[in-house]
């Protein structure tokens, strides 16, 4: 087993297991177990023994002889997360139900994106098949047919700091979105949609709407800053995009982790070489501002959707009638 498909579980601060993920799962040896539940290893080897003898588990479900990587030619049992966890219920130790919910989030993490992040070991300088993995996955953003938002999107997803479930996280792409559309209008999205949006215009005003028919437009597509952008303005979007792809690729590359904030930095500098302006503030239209805007100009959208669908179902029935009256 390779170091890099190791990770580090910390169990209270103070004690360290080595935890490998293959095969889709976790997997520890009996030494691992002892440290992890605060017992001997005996006792633990003692409990898999009578697990095997009960059959609550069968050996060549949850067992792999893996070659140490000091002695070659030593073979170490591995058991995987059912073995752990049958273990846990015997010995029942606080720190097993630690462990049961931090491998469960890091085997959902590693079958989603392929791989696990672990700090530590990045921040040691040790390369390791990671980078490879990233490499990899940024390639296939690049060549996706995906937005460009959700590209970036895709791109903050490989960083080591990366939650999603933290309000930080959902801040950071609102901060990456506005740094891009002033970067190309000098607005804001707020204020993309606050000026663009009119009922007066075809489309109510949206220039890189992707529906051919005005009947398709709902009230979430003119709450869209993207769909306001021309087509230069989405040309130059692109470009931006793919040079700020370009560079996260050269860090996975060049094996250099990269945290949010990190990412928000290197594109201020993309934008700078690009001699574009940098967005320093929060701009002068709030989002409900913009929000109120565009519902009023939808609601008179509509409404005159609705008398140009009278009308044409009164012109259909003048020539409807006329037809009877030829018969």
């Amino acid at each position: 087993m390779v170091e890099d498909q190791i990770l580090i579980y910390n169990v209270d601060g103070n004690i360290f297991v080595d935890v490998m993920i293959e095969w889709d799962s976790v997997w520890l040896n009996i030494e691992q177990m002892a440290l992890l539940f605060g017992k001997s290893r005996s006792t633990i080897n003692e409990h898999i023994l009578n697990i095997f003898e009960e059959w609550e588990l069968l050996e060549t479900n949850v067992l792999q002889k893996i070659g140490n990587t000091d002695f070659q030619q030593k073979q170490i049992n591995y058991y995987n997360l059912d073995m752990v966890l049958a273990v846990w219920y015997r010995v029942r130790s606080k720190q097993g139900i630690l462990f049961r919910n931090w491998a469960s989030e890091r085997l959902k993490e590693y079958l989603i994106q392929w791989f696990s992040l672990n700090e530590k070991k990045l921040k040691s300088g040790k390369p390791t098949e990671y980078f490879d993995r990233l490499q990899e996955k940024l390639r296939e953003i690049r060549l996706s047919e995906r937005l460009f938002y959700q590209k970036i999107k895709d791109i903050y997803t490989t960083s080591i700091d990366y939650d999603p479930s933290d309000e930080k996280t959902i801040a950071f792409f609102k901060v990456i979105q506005n740094k891009l559309l002033w970067a190309i209008s000098e607005e804001t999205a707020a204020e993309l949609v606050y000026h663009r949006v009119d009922a007066e215009l075809p489309f109510v005003g949206m220039q890189s709407y992707d529906k051919k028919s005005e009947k398709e437009i709902t009230k979430k597509d003119v709450s869209v800053a993207k769909n306001y952008l021309n087509e230069e303005e989405i040309k130059v979007l692109w470009l931006l995009v793919e040079q700020y792809l370009a560079f996260a690729e050269s860090m996975a590359q060049a094996q250099i982790p990269m945290k949010m904030s990190d990412r928000i930095e290197r594109l201020d500098v993309i934008l700078e070489l690009n001699k574009k302006n940098i967005l320093t503030h929060a701009g002068t239209i709030s989002h409900k501002l913009a929000m109120e805007k565009a519902d009023i100009e939808y609601g008179k959208f509509k409404d005159k959707q609705r008398l140009l669908e009278k009308k044409e179902s009164m012109e259909e029935l003048v020539e409807d009638i006329k037809m009877l009256i030829k018969k």
